[in-house]
């Protein structure tokens, strides 16, 4: 990977961050009915040695709260001991949508699809202006953190363009087993800040409104593998139990209206034809079944049991035969006290599961 380029000294909100500094800035970011300005905090840890500057953002969907939990517990558990370069923190993005529990804006517009936005736009694209001008374009590498939508769970994975040398670095260097190959949508912040020559991966992990232990682990022991990979602090990367690329993904929906009861949960090695769930109707008669159309991994998966037909149920990630064996070896010879198995067993408790 080649060295990040030279910058000129980091200003941030207005004050110039000088090396071997370690500050809260507050970013503004617009301005509440009774004209008062909204700000947002980013916090800046700037090593005496130049190196590669790495941001970290949280909560652009303003109901997933993971990315928080990751960065303060990265801020405030054991702060890291920078060698080299700078690290921006910014727990929240979407200040507005965190004010109200919700993954929108208050003009209900999806803040992670307008960017980078625009100056003169409405409320969500001059957000996204103002963070993709005055923080994102000024780090060279990002890390954003996400978590499923609203009634479901990702089981956590890494979604990177793999065509990018930079983002084909931090998914790789970041340490989860699954890395989802795409751009990702146009007018997200990692589209739009890999296409401006920034590098930018997505963590996607749990499910919204809360801050789940074993995700958090897992969002700081991937920024810290970063870091470490960047040369920015001391050691060696942590490595995961495979690690593989996802080209393909699909969506397996039900086909009654009824109640699901799981045979599997996010993050399990799935057969072809493998029973998933099962129906029941609502006094408890077997209905169907839903089966997996091919031989994978639970990517993610619903955690409201009741269902439509056409609800979305599970999402899964499709694996070849050598690379479903290869995996299924690994997991086999791996400790169960893995960081990734306490993650499958903690997201196993948010399922009622068949016996």
């Amino acid at each position: 990977m080649s060295a990040a380029p030279k910058r000129p000294p980091l200003r941030l909100a207005g004050k110039r961050i000088r090396r071997g500094e370690s500050t809260t800035v507050h970013l503004s970011l617009g301005e509440s009915y009774q004209g008062d300005s909204i700000t947002v905090p980013i916090h800046v840890i700037s090593a005496k040695k130049p190196g590669p500057t790495l941001l970290l953002t949280g909560c652009i969907h303003g109901d997933e709260l993971n990315g928080l939990g990751v960065i303060r517990e990265l801020l405030y558990g054991t702060p890291p001991r920078l060698q080299s370069g700078t690290l921006i923190c910014m727990p929240v993005v979407n200040v507005f949508g965190l004010e109200h529990h919700s993954r929108y804006m208050p003009d209900r517009r999806d803040l992670n699809r307008v960017f980078p936005g625009f100056s003169s736009g409405n409320m969500a694209s001059r957000l996204a202006n103002v963070v993709f001008n005055n923080v994102v374009k000024k780090a060279d590498y990002v890390l954003d953190f996400h978590t499923a939508a609203q009634y479901r769970t990702n089981y956590p994975n890494v979604r990177a363009d793999l065509r990018n040398e930079g983002c084909r670095f931090l998914s790789r260097s970041f340490g989860c087993e699954l890395i989802v190959d795409g751009k990702g949508p146009e007018g997200s912040l990692r589209y739009a800040a890999t296409k401006a020559g920034v590098p930018c991966i997505i963590l996607e992990a749990g499910e919204v409104w809360k801050i789940e232990p074993t995700v958090v682990e897992v969002g700081v022991r991937g920024a810290t593998n970063v870091m470490k990979a960047l040369g920015m602090v001391r050691g060696t990367p942590s490595q995961p139990r495979y690690q593989t690329r996802i080209r393909k993904t699909t969506w397996v929906r039900a086909e009654r209206g009824g109640t699901l009861s799981f045979a599997v949960t996010a993050g399990e090695l799935v057969r072809k034809d493998q029973l998933l769930a099962t129906n029941y109707s609502m006094l408890g008669a077997e209905q169907s079944t839903i089966v997996s159309p091919v031989d994978g991994v639970v990517l993610g998966m619903t955690t409201i049991p009741v269902v439509k037909p056409g609800d979305p149920a599970f999402h899964i990630a499709t694996l070849g035969r050598s690379t479903y064996r290869r995996i299924e070896k690994s997991v086999e010879a791996a400790s169960s006290n893995t960081i990734f198995n306490r993650a499958y067993d903690d997201l196993a408790t948010n399922v009622h599961n068949i016996e």
